[in-house]
């Protein structure tokens, strides 16, 4: 006789993905508080509860961004906590890492406090704080790595701006491994890629406007990869944009150390032609760059080499981006756009499903130390049902962020989240919107 479970899920009629597995097929996935107790084929004859059922839709682990800007404390006007979990879980993104670029910083142990109580309170995703690696983000003194990672920052970074002096940035990959931190570093030689606004190259000059070249990023993660061989640390380099840093990334991976690399949506499904004349929707940071740097990030997606993907969710509300183009405030609105965004790679056949979904999930919960990420026994129940020919434009004005500015505005996607569990709770239904 079947056991009558009211608190359990049974997810049927999926494709289910499991990235951390490398399983792509059809089978049941058994929830039960919120957790995943059981996966198998036959799991609705032996339980009685309540059936998701898929209509053969692909059922993989919610997203997981570790490139998330909001304007929580300082910009509410740009972001709040709590837009920013509406955009996320209806983008399919079940977590997401929140910069320390707020105003003020995250940069002590009370502000990463404050923001895992707001995201605890507010936030549909589950929020992941990123502590400020020096006071101020001025890149000049240590911030309290130690009573942050204590308090519960997952990772540390210095916003969009590099650590100027070196003998700094050794300090902090040394002290580092006193709490097995992750550093998170932006590659870009400030005093390169002084006065760009775009990527160096015919365009920029075209246009006339101030270009950054792909130097600006190789030498600072030259020398960043350098310093995590030299201390142990371990080193994402965040936001990788040119060709030319790759085989760096891939040396470093070769030594064994413990070097990761993310790379922007945009500079995957985006070029430096997509600027068009003046549009500044598309000024990002790291800037988009040439076709062959773009196809290189994918081949180094495919490969292995670049290891996660991110938004780079860094929303502008218009009046910071409908300015001259020198003017106009760097960053885009992506939560929404992440998943639909990567799914032109898989439909253009640039890679295979499991390679675009594994960087947005298994590989940054590895990287993090998280549990979620996974379809396997005892994982948290995040999960998303996601319809892969949906088609639809992307349209920034209908979307749950706050400031409806886009890189993708207009897009025509192919892909769509369905439904959005969080710890096994729907919070999110393309029927009927945000649940709760």
């Amino acid at each position: 006789m079947a056991a009558m479970m009211n608190n359990m899920k049974i997810f049927t009629n999926a494709r289910v993905i499991d990235p951390a597995s490398d399983f792509d097929g059809k089978t049941q996935v058994l929830v039960n508080e919120g957790v995943i107790v059981g996966i198998g084929d036959e799991l609705t004859e032996e339980y009685q509860c309540e059936i998701i059922d898929c209509d053969g839709h692909v059922l993989m682990p919610g997203l997981i961004d570790m490139r998330v800007s909001t304007g929580e404390p300082g910009e509410e006007h740009r972001e709040t906590l709590r837009s920013a979990g509406y955009a996320a879980v209806s983008g399919g993104i079940t977590t997401i890492v929140v910069q320390p670029d707020t105003n003020p910083c995250i940069d002590d142990a009370s502000k990463v406090d404050f923001i895992k109580r707001r995201g605890r309170d507010y936030c549909l995703a589950k929020v992941l704080p990123c502590g400020a690696l020096t006071k101020g983000l001025a890149g000049e003194q240590m911030a309290e790595i130690g009573l942050m990672a204590q308090a519960g920052a997952i990772m540390f970074a210095n916003g969009y701006g590099a650590i100027k002096d070196t003998k700094v940035m050794q300090r902090l990959l040394a002290y580092s491994c006193t709490f097995d931190a992750l550093i998170a570093a932006r590659p870009q030689d400030p005093w390169l890629a002084k006065g760009g606004v775009v990527a160096q190259g015919e365009l920029a000059a075209r246009l006339g406007l101030g270009g950054i070249s792909s130097s600006a990023e190789t030498i600072f993660a030259n020398r960043d990869i350098s310093l995590a061989a030299a201390t142990g640390a371990k080193l994402l380099l965040d936001m990788v944009s040119s060709k030319n840093t790759i085989p760096l990334i891939e040396t470093a991976k070769g030594h064994g150390l413990d070097v990761f690399a993310s790379v922007n949506i945009h500079n995957l499904c985006l070029n430096d032609n997509d600027i068009g004349d003046y549009r500044t929707f598309a000024k990002l940071d790291p800037p988009l760059r040439s076709e062959s740097d773009r196809l290189a990030l994918i081949k180094a997606i495919k490969d292995g080499i670049i290891d996660v993907i991110v938004s780079g969710h860094d929303p502008r509300p218009p009046e910071e981006k409908r300015l001259p183009f020198d003017e106009a405030a760097f960053g885009s609105s992506a939560l929404e756009a992440l998943l639909p965004a990567a799914l032109t790679l898989y439909h253009a056949g640039n890679l295979e499903l499991l390679e675009i979904i594994k960087p947005l999930t298994a590989n940054p919960a590895a990287i993090l130390g998280l549990a979620q990420g996974k379809i396997q026994i005892g994982a948290p129940a995040d999960l998303i049902v996601v319809d892969l020919g949906y088609p639809h434009r992307f349209d920034a004005s209908q979307t749950f962020s706050k400031s409806k500015n886009a890189a993708f505005d207009g897009r025509l996607f192919q892909g769509k989240v369905l439904q959005t569990f969080v710890n096994g709770a729907k919070l999110y239904d393309i029927e009927t919107g945000v649940v709760r």
